[in-house]
């Protein structure tokens, strides 16, 4: 981040709190000091033996009514209710959850909220159930942000929040909460028709949004409707729709590498044999005091073809024009690996990147609900939810950096001038024979959520009581990703340059980057050249669930219950995906060239700091009729591309628990539970192995499917604590085992290579969930109506973990079939980064946080109706991570900020409301090991993130609403290696802007 922006970060951050302060007091003059109702029933202080009938219309109603809830528990529990029938405090969920202590936020595209960290511990440590019942949600992404799920996190993107009427985050677990949380259990629950205080309800919202780099106004339309039918039934329905348009601007490496990487080794008998030159070597150059010429002359690729490598020429029309002093200078440093050029690091595909996007997200409920008497509640809940997404990514890459010779990449490059910082890191440089590539890239993926759940409660008698559910759920992503990449290559003068921004560099390409008859599209040629890609996938990913779970209630004397209850569930998760039957462009049909089927990118150097430039790209429309992809042959199984496999999980849990409070009983009020839930898990998985295939087959390789049965069980015991030292003043106390699966696509049997970027994966079915031991204490505060001050401490005992150990392996020894290399310039012996899911161990995480909630009433007059919330956490862990080869490194867990902290200054009274957050995540681990070679980790940046929103009551039914979000413009950065830092990735998403109207009846 420039000083410049930081400067204008602080700015914005002050000025969104200075015009809150400023415009509160001038609205509550039209109001003298009239408090607003919801304020006033929530707040005030009732004789005791009456409880005040809680109606939530406002911001600071939803907060006390939220604190009430958690004052009641037994469990660390916080909630987040709506402050209005079909109005959520925020315009996503997660990060509504923001404002929780020890809850972090993870953005996806476009800024929005994606989904959550608790206490450290990410997203795939977090269950969350949908009215009682545990659900999934599936996106896709582009690969710096995880591409297609695979796993069993929560995207929260994929809902929107009009449609849900509270939310709330267990940290703790109980014996009667179903296992498979490591950091927290969200539930959400969606408004039902006996919630409203009123027969009939309606109410509806549209939002007009608008986002300063796309500069397009979006609508987002919601409503809800509830009718009860005298005292006895029900109905409740509600809809929102919304259509986003984004574009995204970004500087990406894809990885930063060191030199020798991408190297060519000298052969035997040659000078220096052995030793890896990473680039085209200088004429005349001498090495070790022997003269040395790389790639040697005569070089040929493996099926006897020459580049035309000579004592003057890298290749054939590309000169060596590399300077003896910049290779000296490179091959000086020696780095971590003690190979020459180690010491140098160079981003693998430097280019800008501009991401756009159509989304639209379609959602609704229907619950029916029977009350026939005050013992008896059965409701019957369906919910749907649709997210779809059409994607165009474009890129502009330098390829050699990341291409091996087998492509005519790196060693056909020669270096005239190059910089790097005391620890590798590029400061600038400039290079000849760079091969430039415009890269396409469209993905359309539509993912659906279907649930329907029968809840069942009712009490035979002031004892006993017996509940349960029977509900189904599915959720589907469907995704169609296509990739077509123009190549331009060997061109001149290419330049790379930090030294003006150290998180996008200026780059300088040698050629009129618009024009697209400089770019060719076609077959590689025989002598290693490339001529662009094709690449197409069609993958659907199916996760159907069902719960059956049946609970009972037995009061066994005032103040002692016994809970029992069984469940049994069964998870099915189904991925199919089919693949282009070929893997290399095809010749252009006659008459076609690439102007027919490409545009300019536009809006790159103006939206990423001037660095970088505009520049041609594939229009994916234009390059499907024109090549007729339609007709093009798919494959997966016959051709082992794509994915075939699944995980069949049943799960059968029972529980015993009481729960019991004092204060009938002692002197002192001591709430809590105790108990312990079994579980047995018995899991089917099947999956892909590459395998040659036999004589005769159309393809060289075909999948044989591998099918891994298993089964294990867990004793979970938990207690929970809450003693009341005085009315105020509450002491909590928490302890359980608590376990978390393994990701679907880490259970599935498959191995796979990837031979354009050299890499392996190999996915494990013998994986054993994460396990760990957990305490919880806290003292929290209650000092006056609406307000708390809380501080808390937990600790974790992580037994043990699961990471991707990286090994740099020959692809002869990877134990996929050798026929994969045929057609490719590959050689057995080249190495390949290999990655394989195995358990390691663990280690402990403890941490602390500090929650304050504190409305004004202590200030006189119209002061008296602001109000703030702030809260701090900090998380330190101690995982020990397998780096390969018997070493080992100890380090925070990957998506574990140290520090979180979220402030919200707001003002309320019966007619205006403003408020502005301020979110702070610290930097956190995203992989470790990075899987970048000599580097030890990756990371995302520290962030800052400020929203404000303010609302004004027209009339009793018509509410004006005003929301910003991302005030300061903060970026999303992603970085390289603990110490370098190198920038990874750094994306602009600009600032949003919606203004609303809601009317109620």
């Amino acid at each position: 981040m420039t000083s410049q922006h930081r400067y204008k970060r602080h700015l914005y951050v002050s000025i969104s709190l200075m015009s809150m302060a400023a415009a509160a007091p001038v609205a509550a003059q039209a109001d003298a000091q009239a408090p607003s109702p919801a304020a006033a029933t929530a707040d005030q202080e009732l004789p005791e033996g009456q409880v005040a009938d809680i109606v939530v219309t406002g911001f600071r109603a939803a907060l006390n009514n939220a604190l009430n809830q958690k004052r009641n528990e037994t469990a660390a529990i916080d909630s987040i209710v709506a402050e209005d029938i079909g109005k959520f405090p925020d315009s996503n969920l997660a990060e509504s959850m923001q404002r929780i202590p020890g809850v972090a936020l993870s953005r996806g595209d476009g800024g929005e909220g994606r989904n959550i960290s608790v206490r450290g511990l990410g997203a795939q440590f977090t269950r969350v159930r949908i009215n009682g019942m545990e659900g999934v949600s599936q996106v896709s992404g582009s690969d710096i942000r995880g591409g297609v799920a695979t796993g069993r996190s929560f995207d929260f993107v994929t809902f929107p929040t009009e449609i849900f009427s509270a939310l709330s985050v267990r940290k703790t677990m109980s014996a009667d909460v179903e296992e498979g949380s490591l950091g927290a259990t969200v539930d959400l629950r969606a408004p039902r028709p006996f919630d409203q205080k009123k027969d009939f309800v309606l109410s509806g919202t549209a939002r007009g949004i608008y986002n300063d780099i796309r500069k397009d106004i979006d609508p987002r339309l919601s409503a809800i409707v509830s009718k009860k039918f005298g005292d006895t039934f029900g109905i409740l329905g509600s809809i929102a729709y919304s259509k986003r348009r984004i574009d995204e601007y970004a500087y990406s490496a894809v990885d930063v590498v060191p030199t020798y990487v991408y190297g060519q080794a000298a052969p035997a008998g040659a000078p220096n044999a052995g030793v890896i030159f990473p680039f085209c070597t200088p004429v005349g150059y001498s090495y070790g005091g022997a003269a040395t010429t790389s790639p040697v002359p005569g070089y040929t690729q493996p099926n006897g073809v020459g580049i035309g490598a000579d004592a003057n020429n890298c290749s054939t029309n590309n000169p060596r024009t590399g300077t003896a002093a910049a290779y000296d200078y490179i091959m000086s440093r020696t780095g971590v690996s003690g190979r020459p050029g180690g010491g140098v690091f160079l981003p693998r595909l430097p280019r800008p990147v501009k991401s756009s996007q159509d989304q639209q997200r379609l959602a609704g409920t229907l619950t029916l609900q029977w009350k026939p008497s005050d013992n008896t509640d059965i409701s019957l809940d369906g919910l749907y939810s649709r997210f779809k997404v059409n994607r165009l990514d474009a890129y502009f890459d330098a390829r050699s950096f990341g291409r091996a010779i087998s492509n005519n990449g790196q060693p056909l490059t020669s270096v005239r001038e190059i910089e790097v910082d005391d620890n590798g890191s590029l400061i600038h440089g400039l290079f000849d024979g760079v091969d430039l590539r415009s890269e396409m890239q469209e993905e359309r993926f539509t993912s659906e959520y279907r649930q329907a759940n029968l809840n069942l409660d009712h009490r035979f008698s002031d004892t006993f009581r017996l509940f349960g559910l029977v509900g189904i759920n599915e959720s589907r992503l469907d995704v169609n990703r296509l990739q077509v990449a123009i190549d331009s290559n060997d061109s001149r003068d290419w330049s790379i340059d930090f030294r003006d921004n150290p998180d996008i560099p200026k780059i300088g390409y040698g050629i009129d980057t618009t024009n697209p008859a400089l770019f060719r599209y076609g077959p590689p040629l025989t002598n290693g050249d490339q001529q662009g890609q094709l690449s197409n996938f069609i993958r659907r990913n199916v996760i159907l669930s069902k719960t059956f779970e049946l609970n009972g209630e037995w009061q066994a004397a005032q103040g002692f219950t016994f809970v029992a209850g069984g469940q049994y569930r069964t998870n099915r998760y189904t991925a199919r995906e089919r693949q282009l039957g070929t893997t290399t462009p095809l010749t252009l049909p006659a008459g076609v060239s690439i102007a027919d089927f490409t545009y300019t990118t536009s809006g790159i150097g103006k939206n990423l700091d001037g660095q970088l430039q505009d520049f041609v790209s594939v229009d994916p429309t234009k390059f499907r009729n024109a090549v007729g992809l339609d007709n093009y042959a798919y494959c997966s199984i016959e051709c082992a591309r794509g994915t075939y496999g699944g995980v069949d999980e049943k799960y059968k849990s029972g529980y015993l628990m009481v729960r019991f409070d004092t204060k009938d009983v002692l002197p002192f009020e001591l709430r809590g539970d105790a108990g312990v839930r079994y579980v047995h898990t018995s899991l089917d998985t099947y999956g892909p192995i590459t395998t040659a295939a036999p004589a005769g087959s159309a393809y060289s390789s075909r999948f044989v499917i591998s099918e891994v049965s298993r089964s294990y069980e867990d004793w979970l015991p938990a207690v929970n604590l809450a003693l009341d030292i005085t009315p105020e003043l509450i002491a909590r106390f928490s302890a359980a085992r608590v376990m978390s699966r393994p990701s679907y696509g880490q259970l599935i049997p498959a191995g796979s290579a990837n031979l354009v970027i050299q890499t392996a994966s190999f996915s494990n079915p013998f994986l054993d969930p994460i396990r760990a031991n957990t305490i919880d204490a806290a003292l929290e505060w209650y000092f006056a109506p609406g307000s708390l001050v809380s501080v808390g401490y937990f600790y974790k005992n992580i037994e043990t973990y699961i990471q991707a150990l990286p090994q740099l392996v020959p692809f002869q020894d990877i134990g996929l079939p050798l026929s994969l290399l045929s057609g490719t310039q590959l050689r057995p012996t080249d190495l390949f980064s290999v990655q394989r899911n195995v358990n390691t161990p663990g280690g402990p995480l403890r941490g602390f946080e500090v929650n304050v909630q504190l409305p004004f009433r202590f200030l006189p007059g119209p002061l008296s109706n602001f109000g703030a919330l702030g809260n701090f956490t900090r998380v330190r862990s101690n995982i020990t991570y397998l780096l390969g080869n018997g070493r080992t490194r100890v380090a925070p867990l990957v998506g574990l900020s140290g520090e979180t902290a979220s402030g919200t200054l707001y003002y309320e009274d019966n007619r205006f409301s403003i408020r502005s957050t301020v979110n702070y995540r610290s930097s956190f681990l995203t992989a470790v090991p990075s899987g970048s070679i000599d580097a030890d980790s990756s990371s995302n940046a520290s962030s800052i993130f400020v929203d404000a929103s303010a609302s004004y009551n027209l009339t009793d039914n018509i509410k004006l609403i005003a929301e910003v979000s991302n005030i300061t413009n903060e970026t999303n950065r992603l970085t390289v290696d603990t110490v370098r830092q190198d920038p990874l990735y750094t994306a602009y998403f600009g600032r949003t802007y919606a203004l609303a109207i809601n009317f109620q009846l």
